[in-house]
């Protein structure tokens, strides 16, 4: 807690030395104030909760949207949210219930949220869970979901998808190239078919998606008609997937 105080601390300062307003302390010159900006940089890159933390106001404003709109927005997206044949099905594949979850895997929520969403699955077999890859975080967050979806093809997507998740700290080119390699992935050719440019449509596909939603942080999760932004514990979970299951049967 003292180490994350700090670093809160030393963002705040870095910033603050790019906008000093004492006449005797002007004498800053552009050099310095891109090192303390590639310093903020690289804390951030370094520590992402600290950036999650700003993005919760988003979210709280999120779940202060109208939810007629919402339903509405997400009605017409349905069959693209949970039928798109670039998005990863976990669970039951013909399960009666989806949920539409956007991750980031440098998002420390979503990190906290992987075993919940496991254990959930485990727990009940009617759940379909689409994967929505929404890299908000930096060039890491990018590279990792790009690689991720180069692994779609293969049945050890999931397993290399669920070791980026427990991954901590950077993501790094090397490193993500690892863990695909410790998945069982060909590494190599996985780093080939990361230049494949359809892998950056469907990214943007996914952003354009989650600003249509009202989407701007990770996790969110839609289940039924129900947008859920930021982190959600299992007993949550379960109570809207029996509403939404519920809803499915009236409908």
């Amino acid at each position: 807690m003292m180490q994350h105080n700090f670093l809160r601390t030393l963002c705040a300062g870095l910033m603050a030395l790019l906008f000093i307003a004492d006449p005797a302390q002007a004498q800053q010159t552009a050099a310095d104030k891109a090192a303390a900006k590639q310093l903020v940089r690289e804390v951030l890159q370094e520590n992402p909760e600290l950036l999650m933390e700003a993005l919760d106001n988003l979210r709280k404003k999120m779940e202060a949207g109208d939810p007629a709109a919402a339903r509405e927005g997400l009605g017409k997206l349905r069959k693209e949210l949970e039928r798109d044949p670039d998005t990863y099905i976990a669970g039951n594949p013909d399960g009666d219930v989806t949920i539409v979850e956007f991750f980031d895997y440098r998002c420390g929520y979503c990190k906290r949220a992987q075993p919940i969403l496991r254990q959930l699955l485990k727990n009940d077999g009617g759940i379909r869970l689409a994967l929505k890859e929404f890299p908000i975080l930096g060039p890491d967050s990018a590279l990792a979901s790009r690689a991720a979806i180069a692994a779609l093809k293969s049945p050890k997507y999931e397993g290399f998808h669920n070791a980026l998740m427990r991954a901590q700290g950077p993501l790094g080119e090397d490193r993500i190239l690892r863990i695909a390699a410790e998945a069982g992935l060909d590494s190599a050719a996985l780093r080939k078919d990361m230049d494949d440019p359809k892998i950056e449509s469907i990214i943007s596909r996914n952003h354009e998606i989650a600003r249509s939603l009202n989407i701007s942080g990770t996790p969110s999760f839609i289940i039924g008609d129900t947008l859920v932004p930021g982190f959600v514990e299992l007993e949550q979970l379960q109570e809207l997937v029996a509403a939404a299951r519920k809803q499915c049967l009236t409908c």
